[in-house]
């Protein structure tokens, strides 16, 4: 059955918040795949103050199908109260990239 792919953007404080996102979300093959890109440095409005904070960006290989549980599993693994998770849909990929990823994000794989 095909898929909507989405590409899920999610934010980590540590190199092991975001292994375990990526553990967490895979075992439940609610990703064909994480990447966490190191070194990446946010600045943010919280509470009413401006913050800054170094960071690792978690790009996930995912769909619209599967977000809803994808981020129940961010925010319940998730060291914020309230974590980035944004989805957005790829205008364009090659053939073969999605139908591996397709094959890899099924709503009918074992959890």
């Amino acid at each position: 059955m095909p898929i909507t792919p989405r590409l899920v953007y999610v934010t980590a404080s540590s190199q092991e918040e975001a292994r375990n996102l990526a553990q967490a979300i895979l075992d439940k093959h609610l990703a064909a795949c994480v990447t966490i890109v190191p070194g990446v440095e946010s600045h943010y409005w919280w509470q009413g103050k401006l913050h800054k904070a170094a960071e690792l960006q978690l790009v996930i290989k995912s769909s619209a199908e599967q977000f809803d549980a994808l981020a129940e599993v961010v925010r319940w693994h998730h060291s914020y109260k309230c974590p980035e998770i944004i989805a957005v849909a790829p205008a364009e990929m090659s053939p073969e990239y999605r139908a591996w990823w397709e094959s890899e994000v099924q709503t009918d794989k074992p959890a």
